[in-house]
C-alpha cells in the first residue's frame, strides 16, 4: 500500500475547501437545496475523485473506469462541485444549479452528465443498481473496475438495502464498496431517535461484510480503508464515515435543521468567511 504524502494532503485540504466554497455558493445562488451532507462528504468525495477511483473525464463511458453510484443524489451539490474541480465543469455552470434548464438538477440526472452512472431520487435504489453493476463486472472477466456506492445513513431507513446487502454477500462481490455517510442526521432529527441504526459495523459483519469505519475527514484513514477494501476479492465491503454535518461551518455542525435548506445572505457570508479562513 502506497502512503500519502504530506504533500498530497495539502493538496486534498485544499481542494476538499474549495468543494465546500463552491457549495456555499451554489445553494446560496440557488436557495434551494440540501448542505448538511453535502458539505460532510466533501473530503469522500475529493478522495475518490482525486486519488481512489481512475476513471477519464474526456472519455465518461471509458470501458474500465471504476462506477460511481450516489444513491442519495439530494447531496449533489458536492458532486457537482466536484465536477468542477476536476475541471469537467465550468465553474460558472454550478451557479444553475436547480435552474430550470439547468443540467445540474436537484438529483443527479445522467441524461444531461455523461459522466453519471445512474440517475438518481428515490431513497434506498442506488445499492441495488451498484450490486447489478457489480454482478456484471464479474461476468465480464479480465476488465478489473471497482464499484462504488454512497448511501446515507438515514436512507438505510429503507428495507431495499437490506435485500441488495444480502444479495451481494451471496454472489461474493468482492469489487463493490458502499460507503455510508454516517452523519447521524437526516430532514427530521437525529437517525438514532428516528430508526436506530445501532452498530453499523457489527450489523454489516452478520451479513457477512468486509467492514471499515473510519474517520470521514481523515484523508490518511480514507486512503488507507479504500486500499484495503480494494485487496478484498471473496465478499463486498463497507467503509462506515464518520462525518460531520456542514463540517467547515462551526455553528452549523451536527444540526439537523440543515439538512435541507440553503443559507440565507447573512448564513452565506458567515460560511464563506469562515472557509476562507481554512485555506
Amino acid at each position: 500500500m502506497q502512503n500519502l504524502s504530506l504533500e498530497k494532503i495539502k493538496e486534498l485540504k485544499i481542494k476538499a475547501n474549495n468543494i465546500r466554497k463552491n457549495i456555499i455558493e451554489m445553494l446560496y445562488k440557488s436557495q434551494s437545496g440540501h448542505t448538511a451532507g453535502p458539505l460532510g462528504m466533501a473530503d469522500i468525495f475529493t478522495y475518490l475523485y482525486f486519488v481512489g477511483m481512475k476513471y477519464d473525464k474526456n472519455n465518461p463511458k471509458w470501458e474500465e473506469r471504476d462506477r460511481l453510484v450516489l444513491s442519495n443524489g439530494h447531496i449533489c451539490p458536492v458532486l457537482y462541485a466536484t465536477f468542477a474541480e476536476i475541471g469537467y465543469l465550468k465553474k460558472e455552470e454550478l451557479w444553475t444549479l436547480r435552474k430550470f434548464g439547468s443540467k445540474l438538477q436537484g438529483h443527479p440526472h445522467r441524461e444531461f452528465l455523461p459522466i453519471l452512472e445512474t440517475s438518481s431520487g428515490p431513497l434506498g435504489e442506488g445499492l441495488s443498481q451498484a450490486v447489478g453493476m457489480a454482478i456484471a463486472t464479474k461476468i465480464d472477466n479480465g476488465v478489473n473496475k471497482n464499484i462504488f456506492c454512497i448511501v446515507g445513513d438515514g436512507e438505510l431507513n429503507e428495507g431495499q438495502n437490506w435485500e441488495a446487502i444480502m444479495l451481494g454477500a451471496k454472489e461474493n462481490l468482492g469489487n463493490l464498496t458502499l460507503i455510508v455517510d454516517r452523519n447521524n442526521i437526516q430532514l427530521d432529527g437525529n437517525t438514532e431517535d428516528i430508526m436506530p441504526l445501532n452498530n453499523l459495523r457489527i450489523k454489516f459483519g452478520a451479513f457477512n461484510w468486509h467492514t471499515e469505519e473510519v474517520d470521514g475527514h481523515d484523508f490518511v484513514a480514507i486512503h488507507n480503508a479504500i486500499e484495503k477494501v480494494k485487496e478484498i476479492k471473496d465478499k463486498p465491503s463497507v467503509i462506515i464515515a464518520n462525518t460531520i454535518p456542514c463540517k467547515g461551518v462551526k455553528e452549523w455542525e451536527r444540526d439537523y435543521r440543515w439538512h435541507g435548506k440553503a443559507p440565507n445572505k447573512e448564513e452565506y457570508e458567515l460560511a464563506i468567511n469562515e472557509l476562507s479562513k481554512i485555506c
